[in-house]
């Protein structure tokens, strides 16, 4: 019997709930867990994570994203041989972050992982960078709480007629200040998080964005490690990825290309110093296969952190247990399926 199939059908019907959601959740309480397309695997099997990469994205538009712009076929068959190269390179576990209106498909995230034995991760939630233009008219007119409630949906029923549920949440904004929009999701995605436990990956735009999704969320009553700030390395002010970190924060540096890999070194020290390598993430925000280019157009491949990063981080005189840390540890920590909740609203 397939893992999924276990788990929606062999583990569920021994247990006495009325639903199989609530069984699955009676289960869950009790175990540290990260949620798959292929259903929930303990902490210790994320093995090593790559916390946010991409296997096909569609940049025309929410008003016409649409899966009849390309062929399932042809997707699986150009991104597989990149998900086998990674997991031969060791990659046990891998978050696609690509939202809906820009192109998920998590029928095509489960085939792929069945046929490259990694572990991958889908979302909920919506992303409103690049102005905006990934937002669908409701998500003008509807509330924080509208939102959610669609979001949680999708992790209590299933994402579209599928049992496949999200494993973190991805939002996006662009710099300091938050449009009216921008800031509602961010509030939407807290509420999320309550009812959820989901981690929240916010693409970012700049350090002052950061810390105001920061004072969202803890507005909201959400603790700050629930909070992955996507992409912190376009902000130079390394005194704010200190300060969010401090706030609880989970850092990423998650652009990684080979040209960029002494760069990263410098930011992974400067988190050293402080003490706070225990709140960073890496990844490289690499594939994809893009809609409405020929055959997905170049596709860059998720393999730099090994080539190019772990040789320099060794050079740079980081230990076995902090390349553990970094790659295994903090994003199976970040991941882990749980509710945290400040102790009170801000």
């Amino acid at each position: 019997m397939k893992r999924r199939n276990f788990i929606q059908h062999g583990m569920l019907a021994v247990l006495p709930c009325t639903s199989a959601f609530n069984c699955l959740q009676r289960f869950l309480a009790a175990n540290d867990y990260l949620m798959t397309v292929n259903g929930p695997i303990p902490l210790m099997k994320a093995g090593f994570v790559l916390p946010h990469e991409h296997i096909l994205v569609d940049f025309i538009g929410a008003d016409q994203v649409s899966p009849s712009r390309y062929v399932a076929d042809e997707v699986h068959d150009a991104v597989l041989p990149h998900l086998k190269q990674a997991h031969l390179h060791g990659v046990q576990t891998f978050v696609d972050c690509t939202p809906e209106w820009l192109g998920r498909d998590v029928k095509l995230l489960q085939r792929l992982s069945d046929a490259c034995g990694m572990h991958i991760i889908t979302n909920t939630g919506y992303y409103g960078a690049a102005k905006e233009k990934y937002l669908p008219p409701h998500a003008y007119t509807e509330s924080a709480e509208q939102l959610a409630a669609r979001w949680t949906t999708e992790w209590k029923e299933g994402i579209g007629d599928t049992p496949i549920r999200p494993g973190i949440i991805k939002t996006g904004v662009d710099n300091y200040p938050l449009s009216e929009v921008q800031q509602k999701l961010i509030k939407a995605a807290a509420l999320t998080h309550l009812e959820t436990g989901l981690t929240i990956f916010v693409h970012t735009g700049d350090g002052k964005a950061a810390l105001e999704q920061l004072k969202l969320i803890e507005g909201v009553g959400v603790k700050a490690d629930a909070w992955v700030w996507t992409h912190a390395q376009n902000e130079s002010d390394t005194a704010i990825h200190v300060q969010a970190a401090k706030a609880g924060g989970w850092i990423a540096f998650d652009g990684l290309h080979p040209q960029l890999a002494d760069r990263y070194v410098a930011f992974l020290n400067d988190m050293k110093k402080q003490q706070l390598l225990h709140r960073v993430l890496l990844s490289h925000d690499a594939g994809w296969y893009q809609v409405g280019t020929p055959r997905g157009g170049v596709f860059r491949p998720y393999i730099s952190v090994f080539n190019d990063l772990i040789p320099a981080l060794k050079k740079a005189r980081f230990t076995d247990s902090e390349l553990t840390l970094l790659f295994k540890t903090n994003p199976a920590n970040a991941l882990a399926v749980k509710v945290r909740r400040a102790s009170y609203p801000t």
